[in-house]
Order: structure tokens, then sequence, then C-alpha cells
């Protein structure tokens, strides 16, 4: 007998719409499978780990969502990038410790379950995890009726990755001198929307509008990129150089990210003239009047990333994210100081 609840369904919770989703969504997830990950569907994700060549590995997890970049989503009912965001914001921290992401998992809530809309999320989360070389091996897809209005949701991933204890990152190892390269961002990524709402008002605005100062894109297309994951080619330099720091920006921009990968007594040195912002961040701060120290403190600014390595491997470490599709270029220069950045 198949599973159905006329009484639940009369209280908002369509089961049967959950059991359509999942269908949906297998040939997304099938997508991510790596060698010997097992189909979903059961009470637990399995992975097989496979410790050949590890001698004393370490799992390294990151839990994340997307903000209220959501609200975009559901004001231009595009849903199938988000996920990548969601992805993102989970690989691009557990790589900022050297490790390789694993498997993924992702819980999404929602006011009503419509299974193509869910798909579609289900969709970039695979594209994500694919970017990524993750597995995507469970989830949870929560109808809340009453609790969310029933066009929105809300939406939250998991990533493990696993690492080689004296190969995690070690920033102690940093010196003056060292250089830190930028990895730039694909624009907003998924941090600081509360304020670029705020800014645009954007359930007033008509999104498809197109501006000059985007290159002739939407605002609502702009906004809507999805962060770049820089999982592949940070670990393709991570075989070749000696990487001393990463940082992934995302909240709190330069101020606040940067530090964090900086031992205490060190600091970094960029000039704003060499920033390459991008041109969304321009307009926010024309359009919003916001002081430049908070658009540096807010958000990436056009770098979504950056690594610091020694002056030595400063152009091999350019050369390898470059042939890896990353444009990359130097920022900045690591300083006695006990300021963290120092932006001049």
């Amino acid at each position: 007998m198949k599973s159905y609840s006329e009484s639940y369904k009369e209280a908002g919770v369509d089961i049967t719409a959950g059991y359509k989703a999942v269908e949906l969504m297998k040939k997304h997830i099938a997508r991510t499978y790596a060698q010997g990950a097992e189909e979903i569907g059961g009470f637990g994700g399995l992975f097989p780990l496979d410790l050949t060549g590890y001698k004393h590995p370490v799992l390294v997890s990151g839990t994340d969502g997307v903000g209220t970049k959501l609200k975009l989503a559901f004001l231009m009912d595009k849903h199938d990038t988000i996920g990548i965001d969601c992805v993102a914001m989970c690989v691009n921290d557990v790589i900022c410790c050297g490790a390789k992401p694993l498997f993924f998992l992702d819980y999404i809530a929602c006011g009503k379950n419509y299974p193509e809309k869910i798909e579609q999320i289900v969709a970039g989360v695979c594209e994500g995890c694919v970017q990524s070389g993750s597995a995507l091996i469970g989830g949870e897809t929560a109808e809340m009726p009453g609790f969310y209005p029933e066009d929105e949701y809300d939406l939250a991933g998991f990533s493990v990755g696993i690492v080689e204890k004296e190969k995690v990152i070690d920033k102690t190892k940093m010196k003056e001198g060292d250089v830190m390269i930028a990895l730039p961002s694909s624009g907003v990524h998924s941090n600081g929307f509360s304020l670029v709402r705020k800014v645009f008002d954007v359930e007033k605005i008509d999104l498809h509008e197109k501006y000059a100062e985007l290159g002739g894109k939407s605002i609502g297309e702009t906004l809507l990129t999805p962060t770049v994951i820089y999982v592949k080619p940070v670990l393709a330099l991570l075989e070749k150089v000696q990487v001393k720091g990463i940082s992934h920006i995302t909240g709190g921009g330069f101020y606040e990210n940067m530090p964090r990968s900086i031992p205490k007594g060190l600091g970094v040195k960029i000039y704003k003239k060499d920033v390459k912002v991008l041109p969304i961040f321009k307009l926010i701060q024309e359009k919003g009047n916001i002081a430049e120290r908070d658009m540096f403190n807010t958000f990436n600014m056009g770098v979504g990333m950056s690594v610091v390595v020694s002056k030595e491997d400063e152009k091999e470490t350019l050369k390898i994210l470059n042939d890896n599709g990353v444009k990359a270029y130097t920022i900045g220069e690591i300083i006695k100081s006990e300021d963290g950045v120092v932006l001049l």
C-alpha cells in the first residue's frame, strides 16, 4: 500500500508531493555520485571512505545557508542556481583548511512542496557538487505550512572533506614579506544581501531592468549570479605550492575574513588601487551612499578568496591558478601589524 494521508494533506502537507520531488531530483543527484557512493533514500547518507595514501586523515566539516539572497530567487522566480551558492558557502570554507570535499547534504524547508521547484533547487545543489567534486548523499525537504509562506523556502547545506593532518593549512608558517593572492569573485556571492535589498529596494523595482554599468545585464541577473566554487583550482595549487593561509571572503568582507588566516603580530597591506572592484559594488556604493570602509567590511568587493604564499612562489601560484581558470592577481603583502588589514 502506498503512503498517503488525506488528513495530513488537509493540514497543508502533501507527502505524495515529496515522493514526486525525490523522483524528479534523482537524475540530478546521479551526476554527483563519486566512486562507491550509495543511492539516496534511506535514513542516512552512506559514503565509503577510501583512506589509501593517508597516514593521519582529518575530517573537516562546514555548514551554511544562502541567506536573504533567496529573496531575489523568489522575486525572479529563478531557483536553478541558488543551490550552487549553498554548496559554495560550505565547500569554500572547507578548502580553507586544505581539505578536499567528499560529500554534501542539503536541507530545504518550504511552505508548500512544489516538486518542480524543489527539483530546480536540487539541480543547482548538484551542479555545485559536481563543481566541487562532492557526492550529494542525502538531504531533507520539510514542508512546513503556516511557518513559511507558500512560495518561499529556506536552504542550508553541510559538507565534509578530508586532509592529511600534516597538510592542514598552517598560518604560523607565514612571515613578513609573503604575498597575498586574490581569486576574483563573480559578484556579491551570498553575503550582504540584507544591505543590497535595502539599497535597491528590490521588492519595488523592476529587477529585469538592464544597467549600462553592469555591461547591459539586469540587476536581478547580476545579483543572482552564483558564488564561485574555488575547490578544484585551490586543490591544484596545494599539490605544488606551500600555501600558508586561505581566506573565504564572505560576510564581514576584507576586515573580518582576511585576518582569520593571518597569525597574531602580522597583517596584510593592500592598496585599494590594486583591488579589481566589480561594477556591481560601485553601483551599490553609489546608490546606497555607503562609506568605503563599510563596503570593504561587508562585501567581497570582487575578491572571493585569498591565499598567502611566499614571495618566491608568487609567479608559480599565479600561473597554476590561471591555468585552472582563475584570473588571479597579487593583492597585498604580509607585514608586521596588529591591525589585521591595512587598506591604503
